[in-house]
């Protein structure tokens, strides 16, 4: 009888292990369900967020323009202040206590907010003063250009009523209201004006007292060393692109403005540091504050030179100079750093103008810049990438995240 090896028997398959009492099982599929259910819990978490961000930017610009009495003068201070931070640390680095350097940079700036604005106000009051009575002037200075309007005008007349289209308008009348004296605009908002000047002296004097203490608490307040370093990168952009905007930008207004007094006090026009200042101050408003200058030069002219060709001569000359400043001087000095695309400066120009009028025009750009600083530090929110894709936001996120 032959010996069977135990090795040629069948080997049964051997069970797996019981699972451990109290743990369930869990099958792939309904792993893979519970991943699922987590996506859309997640992109639903999203949606509401992206919807309550969206009502939150629609209802902001409502509440800005109702409280314009407290976020005008707050939003305008710190842009002061940030604008401030390098003379502030400039002095800090001499040994300077915090409080003392921002009492200085304060005063700094009141004095020479105060010059340029006694230059320009005292004069512009004389001016005003004198309108009414120069409209005849002006009448007669534009005699000539109102008969070349008055030819073409019957020219066009003679055209429609041959093609037999004439037209028949009812006969409107205008009310014109007798406009308040500009002593009783000043007398009836100084107040308001003044203890906003006030309020936003002190929000720029303690942000500058406290500047130093803050950024290193943000800073040290972060739970990892690349988040502190990624604030301190931002905090730092921030005011290095403000400040260096708002300094090169007030050098060449303050040359613009220098040149445009030289050459109306070459040609003989009433005081042309009024002008110069008024060309400056204008000029931090893109695109519509040389028009206004312009406008008023035109203005000016008439209601000082009596030959049309002579008159208009003032606001042609700032024009050329401002096609030199915006082509040659401010891209030359500026450079690529500070460059930003001319549909974002309109949005944001007629969006703060909508706002807070010429102070919101003015801020505009200085607003645009801090915005963009920030995002382009924390990332900007990507809509269509969460609509379309997984994406919530475009930047430095992704950066640690090659494809």
């Amino acid at each position: 009888m032959r010996r069977i090896d135990p090795a040629e028997l069948p080997v049964a398959p051997v069970p797996p292990p019981p699972p451990a009492e109290g743990v369930a099982e869990t099958p792939r599929e309904p792993l893979a369900e519970a991943e699922a259910v987590a996506f859309r819990r997640d992109r639903l978490l999203a949606a509401l967020t992206l919807i309550a961000g969206a009502g939150l930017v629609l209802a902001l610009p409502f509440a800005l323009r109702g409280g314009a009495e407290f976020f005008l003068p707050v939003t305008a201070a710190l842009v002061i202040a940030i604008a401030l931070v390098p003379m502030l640390e400039w002095l800090e680095r001499r040994g300077l206590p915090s409080a003392l350097a921002a009492f200085i940079c304060v005063l700094t700036f009141l004095g020479v907010a105060n010059i340029a604005v006694a230059s320009i106000v005292l004069p512009a009051s004389d001016w005003v003063r004198l309108l009414p009575e120069r409209i005849g002037r002006i009448r007669e200075t534009l005699a000539p250009m109102m008969r070349i309007y008055s030819q073409l005008e019957r020219f066009i007349d003679d055209v429609v009523r041959q093609f037999g289209a004439p037209h028949h308008g009812a006969t409107r009348t205008v009310a014109l209201e007798q406009p308040n004296s500009l002593l009783g605009i000043v007398a009836t908002s100084a107040p308001l004006a003044a203890v906003q000047m006030f309020f936003a002296v002190l929000v720029v004097f303690f942000f500058l007292s406290g500047w130093s203490r803050m950024r290193r608490s943000t800073i040290t307040g972060r739970a990892s060393f690349d988040g502190a370093m990624t604030t301190a990168r931002a905090i730092q952009e921030m005011v290095d692109a403000t400040s260096t905007y708002l300094g090169t930008i007030t050098l060449v207004n303050m040359a613009l403005g220098s040149t445009v007094a030289v050459v109306l006090w070459l040609l003989d026009m009433p005081t042309p540091l009024m002008w110069g200042g008024i060309a400056a101050v204008l000029n931090y408003i893109p695109y519509l504050g040389p028009i206004a200058s312009a406008l008023l030069l035109a203005l000016g002219g008439l209601m000082t030179f009596s030959e049309p060709w002579y008159a208009i001569l003032p606001a042609l000359c700032f024009i050329g100079l401002h096609l030199i400043e915006s082509n040659v001087v401010t891209p030359m000095l500026v450079g690529r750093r500070l460059v930003i695309n001319p549909l974002l400066i309109l949005v944001s120009l007629s969006f703060w103008a909508w706002v807070w009028g010429t102070t919101g025009a003015l801020l505009a750009v200085p607003l645009l810049i801090i915005f963009k600083t920030v995002l382009g530090a924390a990332g900007k929110p990507d809509i269509a990438g969460f609509l379309f894709e997984e994406g919530t936001l475009t930047g430095p996120p992704h950066e640690d995240h090659p494809d």
